[in-house]
């Protein structure tokens, strides 16, 4: 076409979020009221519509819970009008079946949630992913607020700005990238966790401390022992620390949305995905980073970037939060040539960032730099290396 009869209208617009992230103790008790300020100050309209979609494993760990819940929205009902609450069971099944997704969107129907409603999400990160996912999809917007119940959720995932669920056998193969209205975060509700939980949330501590601080990560190495002991003031403190850094990552990048292909949030998380579909999702994704960090540190460490002092440092570390660093699962057969199977992730996270492969690796600690190739041979003689590694430096 002649470039005389080619027309065009272009117009540059912004659309600014505020990312709001709250630590708090009594999120539903009759003296705080924080959760019902928030949605007020939030909300377009005069008592809004609020619908909780909770984990089934907390509530039932949590007795009263959901008497707590009613008796707050009582106290809240001339500005906030309460539509109930469904119980969902948590853990990665949310994501892989079709139907929990399917009934989300009949109960929102059925219950007249609008763009002006909300909806709650009270558990942990697959039920923060499904409801986001839905709320974000359903009339093209419900504003949704997430109330994190795991260590995990409350310090990585639940600050962040995704949802998604899976499809095809890969991790969050459908998705939105669209922030919550608000998160609030209750260390009260980690009490009923069980160990394994409660720790999950220490490796994306240690994770965000290894690209973004050396001090935190001191921090954190002299922490260890108050949170074995299950003293909830130190895991707060580590909790939030580990929230600021998300959110302003997300904030303050350039990139929320992740428009390029630069992942330094995602360090030990190309193999950590492929690992929690290798093992059935068996292994929690905490369990998994842990064993994806430790990885790309020895990597890291074989390709000359970082010392064998820090290496050992970190691998000391991460087992002293009572993580394994090693999986048999890494180590299993693959196809096309490739001698393990974990492999394949490399060219499934390049595949669901898009773009080049762009994989973080570390200079130092809290010194991130990102490369585009993986020699699958040195992967390889790493994964044998953590293997032998692995009881070198229990705690």
């Amino acid at each position: 076409m002649d470039d005389d009869a080619t027309h065009s209208i272009i117009e540059a617009f912004e659309i600014t979020y505020s990312h709001q992230v709250y630590f708090t103790e009594g999120v539903f008790s009759e003296s705080n009221d924080l959760l019902a300020r928030t949605i007020q100050k939030i909300s377009s309209a005069d008592r809004p519509r609020v619908f909780i979609v909770a984990d089934a494993a907390f509530i039932e760990a949590n007795p009263g819970v959901t008497d707590r819940i009613e008796r707050y929205f009582d106290q809240h009902r001339e500005g906030l009008r309460y539509c109930g609450l469904l119980e969902l069971p948590g853990g990665e099944q949310l994501k892989n079946k079709p139907e929990f997704l399917e009934g989300l969107y009949r109960l929102i129907e059925e219950k007249n949630l609008c763009r002006h409603s909300w909806i709650i999400a009270l558990g942990g990160g697959a039920l923060l992913d499904l409801v986001g996912f839905a709320a974000s999809t359903a009339h093209r917007g419900i504003r949704h607020l997430r109330l994190p119940t795991t260590s995990l959720s409350q310090g990585d995932g639940g600050c962040g700005v995704k949802n998604g669920i899976n499809y095809l056998g890969k991790k969050n193969f459908i998705g939105t990238f669209t922030p919550p209205s608000a998160v609030i975060n209750d260390v009260g509700f980690l009490e009923s966790l069980p160990e394994p939980r409660l720790l999950d949330g220490m490796i994306e501590a240690i994770k965000v401390a290894l690209i973004k601080d050396r001090g935190f990560f001191d921090f954190l190495q002299g922490r260890a022992a108050a949170v074995l002991a299950r003293d909830f003031s130190a895991i707060r403190e580590i909790l939030e620390c580990s929230a600021r850094y998300h959110v302003l990552h997300i904030a303050r990048n350039g990139d929320p949305f992740e428009l390029t292909s630069s992942r330094p949030l995602d360090f030990g998380h190309w193999s950590a995905h492929k690992l929690e579909v290798l093992s059935g999702y068996t292994l929690s994704h905490g369990e998994c980073v842990a064993i994806g960090i430790a990885l790309d540190c020895i990597y890291s460490h074989k390709s000359g970037f970082l010392s064998k002092e820090d290496m050992e440092r970190v691998l000391k570390v991460i087992q002293s939060y009572g993580f394994r660093i090693y999986d048999e699962r890494l180590a299993t057969g693959g196809s096309g040539g490739r001698s393990y199977s974990i492999l394949a992730g490399l060219e499934e996270f390049r595949e669901h960032m898009g773009g080049q492969l762009t994989i973080p690796l570390l200079r130092g600690i809290g010194e991130q730099f990102e490369v585009n190739e993986i020699d699958t041979g040195l992967m390889e003689s790493c994964i044998e290396a953590l293997q032998a590694v692995e009881g070198t430096f229990q705690r």
